[in-house]
């Protein structure tokens, strides 16, 4: 995975001692994620785009800070790490739905409507998570080090830098848009593939 290539465990640290001074919980911190993303989300759909993109990356920071925070006071929880996964895909499919009615000339398509890319795309976002977690379910794939392995080309963190460069550029030049959400889109899909492909790879090396 892409951001396997950075190390950010020392910006995390600095972030939750910083925020950690509110006061308050990760887990609230979480849930005023979706805060701004909704707001976000009406304005994608008013055909505000600068708009809509600082307040989804305003929800992408308070994502960043939850798990800081939680680090920094000792308050990482299973169920903190299963609310704030939740409400990581809530954020994310906002912002997608969003674009699919986001309004687009229609001679900015690039091979396929814009609508069936962002639909891709949504695919593409939801697919890579439940591979893994029904691999899992099934008891096909349960060790943490093989789900780490099996993780592919780009994660949620990927998809958000990208989709907010496609936005930011998007707002000078809306083909630019067109063109970050069709190459988001086919990475998206490729990662989910990967991993469902890992899993086969994985019984035969169980069966063998």
């Amino acid at each position: 995975m892409i951001k396997s290539s950075f190390d950010t465990e020392r910006i995390s640290v600095r972030i939750g001692l910083v925020f950690s001074r509110f006061g308050i919980t990760p887990n609230t911190w979480t849930l005023m994620a979706l805060v701004p993303a909704f707001f976000g989300f009406l304005s994608i759909l008013s055909g505000d785009l600068f708009g809509s993109l600082v307040l989804f990356a305003a929800a992408g920071a308070i994502d960043a800070i939850d798990g800081a925070v939680a680090k920094v006071t000792g308050s990482v929880t299973a169920f903190g790490g299963f609310l704030d996964g939740v409400m990581d895909r809530y954020v994310e499919i906002f912002m997608y739905i969003g674009l699919l009615f986001y309004t687009l000339p229609l001679e900015l398509e690039f091979y396929l409507p814009t609508p069936v890319w962002v639909s891709l795309l949504i695919f593409g976002a939801l697919m890579p998570t439940y591979v893994t977690a029904y691999s899992h379910h099934r008891g096909v794939v349960t060790d943490p080090v093989d789900h780490r392995r099996m993780e592919g080309l780009i994660g949620r963190n990927e998809r958000l830098w990208i989709i907010y460069i496609g936005m930011l550029l998007g707002c000078m030049e809306e083909v630019f848009l067109v063109y970050f959400i069709a190459i988001l889109a086919l990475l998206a899909n490729v990662t989910a593939l990967q991993r469902i492909w890992f899993v086969f790879e994985h019984k035969k090396e169980r069966l063998t």
